[in-house]
């Protein structure tokens, strides 16, 4: 509450050119922290009646005597490693839905005059957390951070946490029932205990003004001080050195005159910013860079940019499973690179955040996006309210990041009220979030306005700042040559970018250019749409489907797809097909345009 009002006070009063988020509760800037990891062996129990609640096996529980009845026992029951989905670690557990409970023991021997967080990258979907027998909270949603203070809970010595992990899917989920992509479950990325001072510096935001190349403008927010705070930021390469001060609630905003050199693709240039208080320092690396519209431009400090993307999963290449480590995502974001992507689409969920701060340090910009997929439950408040947790939590992480230019509010989702409602709620929200940033939404809802000719009209568009279309001419519609004769326009004056096309191809499997799922086919395809897309002249980008070839429940095609949507340029296991090379042709030439 104290954080809500404070929040209220600063709006009320003084309205920073990068506004204060809504609190999320969550510390930004894990990298910068003083932790202790807890990944490694974990001990789990596959619980699928969900037993364990009423067994208590949050207490973790032994037998004093021989005599006890203790149904369970985590240290026979098997391990998993953290982080890690558990489908891809046991086999039996390839299709669980269900609860999994992990335990594990750890060690901690504390100092004095400081906090202890336990900090969860994501457990997918649902969290139950306790520490020695103590529930400390829960969380919903399978793609974001979460915390809890332990500071009067963690014992000086030995400790057991427990985590019961339920992937179950739900009706008024985000995502929903259905979904095209692998519904991993578990402790899917680090948990670690953080170690803060009494008063530590929770979050903070070091920007471009908006409108503007030559200021950067800001908040912080302080935790653990109930008076005013001086707060000294420092970027020692410009030789900028301020002084702040807090109001009662631990809040101050800023605006300084500053000319950084700009971030962008060409030149990535990040800065080290460190800010100090009240005991506590943290140290990030922050790049500065303005993204904005004009008319169907985008434009990135302040000059036209082309967008050469490619969509991509968070799956692991080389090896089965969701991708969770820094050598997983220097692959695939050095496969991107390959392609002369200046631009990556992060589907359809929030990645991990050493993702995004690798695209900080490549020059890529993204697109990230929360799990609202298809039809979801549009009437119901709370899903509403799941959705736009999920955005706080992702914004709440990645406000800092040069890279991300767009929030992606959902994906093919059916035109109906509700859902214009909805999304129009969420478009809202997001900009209370971040007004620095663009909003975008991938649609798929077109109108066929005449022979070869197709608009999209989708009224979510007038809430959005760039338009995204997703469009399968040549594989769900049609044929790959259908595209030379086809012509697109929008309902509206804004920023298209083709946010997918593509087709499936098993690496390998060859034939003609007719025969589905051949290398033949997709890259044929590519070479339509590539000539089509050059037509459109709203068009400010593109990230064709998809940068490698991830599980899906939904492709079940024995011998093509075994459970895998094959629509990737590569292979799971890093072979790149024909089309790979089609569309890095493309781009290679593009960019000798530029």
């Amino acid at each position: 509450m104290r954080k809500i009002i404070a929040a209220s006070i600063a709006i009320l009063f003084f309205r920073p050119a990068f506004a204060e988020p809504p609190a999320a509760h969550l510390m930004a800037n894990l990298a910068g922290r003083t932790t202790i990891s807890l990944d490694g062996t974990w001990n789990a129990i596959v619980d699928p009646y969900e037993t364990g609640l009423g067994s208590r096996f949050y207490e973790n529980a032994k037998a004093k005597s021989p005599s006890d009845l203790v149904e369970y026992n985590f240290d026979t029951s098997g391990t998993l490693q953290v982080p890690g989905d558990w489908n891809t670690q046991r086999e039996p557990l390839l299709f669980y839905e269900g609860p999994l409970w992990y335990q594990r023991y750890f060690s901690y021997h504390g100092r004095p005059h400081t906090r202890v967080f336990l900090y969860f990258g994501a457990a997918n979907y649902e969290a139950r957390v306790w520490l020695n027998g103590k529930k400390l909270g829960e969380h919903v949603g399978g793609f974001t951070p979460f915390d809890f203070e332990v500071t009067g809970e963690i014992a000086d010595g030995d400790n057991s946490v427990v985590v019961e992990v339920n992937n179950t899917r739900h009706a008024d989920g985000v995502p929903t029932l259905n979904s095209d992509w692998w519904n991993y479950g578990g402790l899917t990325r680090s948990v670690d205990l953080v170690v803060l001072p009494e008063a530590f510096l929770e979050d903070y935001s070091v920007q471009l003004a908006k409108g503007s190349t030559e200021e950067i403008a800001g908040w912080v927010r302080l935790e653990g001080r109930s008076q005013p705070q001086t707060v000294a930021l420092d970027i020692p390469e410009i030789t900028l050195k301020k002084t702040l001060t807090t109001d009662a609630t631990g809040y101050a905003a800023f605006r300084f005159p500053a000319k950084p050199r700009l971030w962008s693709p060409d030149d990535p240039k990040l800065y080290r910013v460190v800010l100090t208080a009240a005991g506590d320092t943290v140290e990030d690396q922050i790049g500065f860079r303005s993204i904005t519209t004009r008319g169907r431009q985008i434009l990135l400090n302040g000059k036209p940019i082309f967008l050469r993307g490619i969509a991509m999963h968070e799956e692991a290449p080389f090896r089965d499973g969701r991708a969770f480590s820094e050598q997983d995502d220097r692959v695939l974001l050095g496969w991107a690179k390959e392609l002369g992507c200046n631009f990556v689409r992060l589907a359809h969920y929030p990645h991990n955040e050493t993702v995004i701060r690798l695209a900080d340090q490549l020059g890529l910009l993204v697109w990230e996006e929360v799990p609202v997929y298809w039809n979801i439950a549009w009437d119901n408040p709370s899903t509403l309210e799941n959705a736009e947790q999920q955005l706080r939590d992702a914004v709440a992480r990645d406000h800092n990041r040069a890279s991300i230019v767009l929030w992606s509010l959902s994906n093919e989702t059916p035109p109906s009220p509700s859902r214009l409602e909805f999304l129009k709620a969420m478009a809202a929200y997001a900009r209370t979030l971040d007004d620095t940033r663009l909003i975008t939404s991938a649609m798929n809802h077109v109108d066929k306005t005449g022979e070869g000719t197709r608009s999209l009209s989708d009224p979510l568009g007038q809430y959005l700042d760039v338009l995204g279309l997703n469009e399968y001419l040549g594989w769900y519609e049609g044929r790959p040559e259908d595209a030379d004769h086809t012509e697109w326009k929008t309902a509206y004056e804004k920023p298209l970018i083709i946010s997918e096309f593509g087709g499936g191809a098993v690496y390998g499997y060859h034939g003609d250019v007719n025969t589905r799922f051949t290398e033949e086919y997709q890259a044929n395809l590519f070479e339509h749409q590539l000539k089509m897309v050059e037509r459109i002249p709203s068009l400010a980008g593109m990230s064709p489907w998809v940068l490698m070839d991830f599980r899906s429940p939904r492709r079940m095609l024995a011998g093509v797809q075994d459970f895998h949507n094959r629509k990737g340029l590569i292979s799971n296991r890093g072979q790149r097909k024909q089309a790979f090379y089609v569309l890095q042709k493309f781009y290679l030439g593009m960019a000798g345009r530029e």
